[in-house]
């Protein structure tokens, strides 16, 4: 029997699948991977790629941070951010990779003295990262972004 996953985030419902044989996951502790008839788990998710294996092929996502539960073959995934590889605008990240460097190492004249957020800073740069590793692994080239 396979898993039926869940990815949902506060701003949407990622994806639904009842045909998951196999589910790659970056958890807050390390990666994790997920078979049918696993034990009854509950998860803090770190941010990282996840990969569902299913009956069609695989799909990837951008996962940054929330929680998993998995119990009766049920998978859910509460995100705090998810997106599908080919939902990832490639430019955007790279842009954003940018800005976070800017800001980290002191080259963004916008920001006023002490005015640095770094920790925030730091996470926006982890998410560019991951968003443009995982696009350039994952997404076959020529195939453009689907953003709306």
């Amino acid at each position: 029997m396979p898993l039926t996953l869940s990815i949902v985030t506060a701003q949407r419902t990622v994806l639904e699948r009842g045909d998951v044989t196999k589910l790659v996951v970056p958890t807050s502790e390390g990666q994790i991977t997920l078979l049918p008839s696993h034990a009854a788990l509950m998860t803090a998710l770190g941010g990282g790629e996840m990969i569902a294996s299913h009956s069609g092929g695989t799909e990837s996502f951008a996962i940054h941070g929330g929680f998993l539960q998995i119990v009766d073959d049920e998978v859910s995934v509460l995100a705090d951010a998810a997106e599908h590889v080919l939902q990832i605008d490639l430019e955007r990240a790279e842009a954003a990779r940018a800005r976070a460097e800017a800001r980290l190492t002191g080259r963004d004249s916008n920001i006023p003295p002490g005015g640095l957020d770094v920790l925030r800073a730091q996470s926006s740069l982890q998410r560019a990262m991951i968003r443009i590793t995982i696009v350039r692994r994952r997404r076959p080239t020529g195939v453009p972004s689907m953003r709306p």
